[in-house]
Parts: structure tokens; sequence; C-alpha cells
């Protein structure tokens, strides 16, 4: 069974290499083991070793904190996390959004929390 807590930072593993445009191909031969490795670390099927995290951190360009980020106690513990990110159309706006210059980035901001207020 899976631990709330292997299951989230396997997600922030998955957000992160999809948001720098890396295969998990490409992140296991950065960290030196078999994509498939990285599979099981991003479903939280295998633990991630401290060793191990490290590594992925630095060929992702993060810190070891990025993996525990929006993870509180009592939310991890009982495994109700929400799971925003694990969307891939969800993953791809933000993407996209941030990819927009900084200026137009945000009165499309604006006009997304206007078209909310609205609805």
């Amino acid at each position: 069974m899976k631990h709330p807590v292997d299951a989230h930072v396997g997600k922030r593993i998955r957000h992160r290499r999809w948001m720098v445009g890396m295969t998990q191909q490409q992140l296991a031969d950065k960290v030196g083991i078999k994509f498939q490795q990285i599979q099981k670390y991003e479903t939280g099927m295998n633990r991630v070793s401290a060793s191990r995290l490290w590594d992925i951190a630095d060929a992702l360009g993060v810190q070891i904190s990025f993996f525990f980020e929006g993870l509180s106690g009592d939310e991890a513990l009982q495994g109700a996390q929400g799971d925003f990110m694990a969307d891939k159309e969800a993953l791809e706006l933000v993407r996209s959004y941030y990819a927009i210059p900084e200026a137009q980035r945000r009165r499309l901001f604006d006009l997304a929390r206007v078209l909310s207020d609205a609805a």
C-alpha cells in the first residue's frame, strides 16, 4: 500500500519533470537509473531514498523542499491531498501560462478572475 507522503513526493517529481519538459528516460539517465524506477517513484509505488531524492532535485533544478510543498501533516496521513497537478490539462495550462510574457500574463490572469467571478 502506498503511503500518502510517497505518493505526494512522486506527484511533485512528475510535475517538475513535466514542467521542465523532461521525459522519464531523460531524468533516469541524469540520475543513473532505469526509467521504470522513475515511473515507480512518480506513482508512489516505490519510496525515494534521501540520496536519490537529492540527485533528482539536482537533475530537475529544485531544492529538496520542493517535493514536500503543499503537504500538511493531517492531509498527508489521511490521504486527503488534492491532485490538481496530476491532471495533464491543468499542467499544460500552467506551462502555457508561464510561457506568456509577464505583462500579457497579468492581463490574462485578470481576465480569468473576472470570468470566474461572473460564473
